[in-house]
């Protein structure tokens, strides 16, 4: 998946599969997680937000499944 880089401490870059319904997120320290059953409006509200780790911790990881990813 195609990840497109975003201004935040936490957050290298993040993906989104419209298909699958698919959040990628790498984050600055490494980690690559896939969010499943994300609607693509949520994907939106994060890319907008002034704080897209707040949104990730406050929107995101609380409300969908993940999986860790291969490096």
């Amino acid at each position: 998946m195609e990840r497109v880089q975003v201004l935040s401490s936490s957050i290298a870059g993040v993906g989104y599969c419209a298909d699958r319904r698919v959040l990628e997120i790498e984050f600055i320290n490494g980690g690559v997680y896939e969010y499943l059953e994300v609607p693509r409006d949520e994907f939106r509200a994060m890319l907008a937000s002034p704080s897209k780790g707040r949104h990730v911790n406050d929107s995101i990881k609380t409300r969908y499944a993940f999986r860790r990813c291969a490096q």
